[in-house]
């Protein structure tokens, strides 16, 4: 049955969270007011129930995505809705949601009046979650109610919460690369946040799976979510070829995934694409560097991506409910370990993706519905 959230939930003039008040410096966690008391008609309050940490993140600590301080952290979040805007229909009180990340598009420009699955940009967008507007990293937020998704019900919280951002963002692109089931993705870094995801994604698919990491727990990771072969990077760019070759009739993979931001990874990533055929930037390094006789004498296409749109966001989690697929995460109990979730991120050794819990409340009423959740 349907988990059920309790429909009248007392809004705090308070609330715990984790901001970004000077970069380079780590998250202040300090107490706020609780937004939400005006509400734009298009936007919704959400109690947040689980906040992850994304690589994006550190890019924010860093002051490299333009944002105004202070900002509370982490675009990737899951919780209940608790007060909706007048021209919110899609949504009630007590619906579970995941939260989009894009905050008021401008619903004007090319990419905006386009079909709904392409509306993964806009040029004037309001804002982003956690980036530009404040994120997850607390017990409430403000969330824009016309692109977030309903959660199904075997979907919890707490994988649901990397979907937002990790999870969109490696769909987006398997979606980009274009494979029919039965054809072979390469993903360099398979093993890692976003790189798990993609791995199971690709099998749901119907594809083969060839994953390339450099850390023995991705190499683990990505053979537990399944990938078919599993490739050590740190051997040699020609020896990595030779045996992917191998397991690919000689021709190299139909496409490639590069989630990998290592300097030496596009490069790899390129020489491993069989002729003719599709390499997928998803990684952020500050230069992607390819060898030209790769590009060039072997026709590889770079296809660089960002996110994905709504209408591909509701496809994942239906794959996710679907498939029963599953999200590592390593959990951190509260808004006052935020830091310690920032440690474990930054310390190498981690596998999946680090979840702050933030209403326990909600994640206990799962655990009591009955359903098998993923």
């Amino acid at each position: 049955m349907p988990i059920k959230a309790k429909m009248a939930i007392e809004i705090p003039e308070k609330m715990l969270a984790a901001q970004v008040v000077e970069f380079k410096k780590p998250y202040k966690i300090a107490e706020l007011p609780t937004p939400g008391k005006n509400l734009d008609e298009n936007d919704m309050l959400v109690k947040v129930a689980v906040g992850s940490l994304c690589h994006t993140d550190g890019m924010v600590t860093d002051g490299l995505m333009g944002t105004k301080l202070p900002c509370i952290a982490s675009h990737e979040g899951s919780g209940t809705v608790v007060k909706v805007g007048s021209a919110i229909s899609e949504f009630k009180p007590g619906d579970r949601v995941l939260c989009s990340l894009t905050y008021h598009r401008c619903r004007a420009c090319a990419d905006c009046l386009g079909p709904e699955g392409d509306q993964q940009y806009c040029a004037n967008v309001g804002g982003y979650l956690g980036v530009t507007v404040d994120g997850s990293f607390a017990e409430y937020e403000v969330v824009d109610g016309r692109e977030c998704c309903h959660l199904p019900d075997n979907v919890s919280f707490q994988s649901a919460a990397p979907l937002a951002c990790a999870g969109i963002t490696v769909w987006g692109g398997l979606v980009r690369a274009g494979l029919k089931s039965g054809e072979s993705v390469a993903i360099v870094g398979g093993g890692g946040g976003l790189g798990h995801l993609g791995v199971q994604f690709a099998k749901a698919l119907g594809l083969r799976v060839i994953d390339i990491d450099a850390r023995d727990e991705g190499l683990a990771l990505a053979k537990e979510c399944g990938a078919d072969t599993i490739r050590d990077a740190r051997k040699s760019k020609e020896k990595v070829v030779e045996e992917v070759k191998k397991v690919t009739g000689g021709q190299g993979a139909d496409a490639t995934l590069n989630v990998s931001d290592h300097e030496s990874a596009a490069a790899t990533r390129a020489a491993v694409t069989k002729m003719h055929s599709i390499l997928v930037q998803i990684a952020q390094p500050p230069n992607v560097s390819v060898p030209f006789a790769e590009l060039v004498f072997r026709d590889i296409r770079i296809h660089g991506s960002l996110t994905s749109s709504r209408g591909e966001c509701k496809k994942m989690l239906e794959v996710v409910s679907k498939n029963n697929i599953k999200v590592k995460t390593n959990t951190f109990k509260g808004i006052k370990e935020v830091p310690k979730a920032v440690e474990l991120a930054h310390s190498g050794k981690m596998q999946g993706k680090p979840v702050v819990l933030i209403d326990e409340e909600a994640i206990e009423n799962e655990k009591k519905s009955g359903l098998k959740m993923v």
